[in-house]
């Protein structure tokens, strides 16, 4: 099994999709690391030698990947909180981001539906 940059690449997968296990790296950049080492994107991850992984290695150094990637990440949301901006209010509060309407739906960022003590249904008020 092929490491690179901490991550375990899955086992009997094209190497254009299994590269893609690594944090930044998207259909574009796997396409690109792989054509500039000259690997198929077709083989298998199985098939991978050692010397062919290193090559990987050095290639995907051009990109910002990984752990570098996800601390660029987060200190832009820590910056946007700090600021009290619009954008790191809605971070701070656990709300959707990116203009998406709240009202019903936004479950996945608001966690599950909390029942309201004492609140009747409309039935009960007739």
């Amino acid at each position: 099994m092929a490491r690179l940059l901490g991550v375990d690449l899955p086992r009997n997968k094209k190497m254009s999709i299994a590269i893609r296990a690594i944090y930044g790296v998207g259909p574009k950049v796997a396409a690109e690391v792989l054509t500039a080492v000259g690997i198929d994107g077709n083989r298998s991850s199985n098939e991978i030698t050692e010397e062919e992984v290193q090559q990987i290695r050095t290639a995907l150094e051009n990109y910002t990947v990984e752990g570098d990637l996800r601390r660029e990440v987060a200190l832009n949301i820590k910056r946007l909180k700090d600021l009290g901006c619009y954008r790191g209010i809605r971070h701070r509060r656990g709300l959707p981001v990116r203009g998406q309407r709240t009202h019903t739906n936004a479950r996945t960022r608001k966690g599950p539906a909390v029942a309201i003590a004492g609140k009747k249904s409309i039935k009960a008020m007739k």
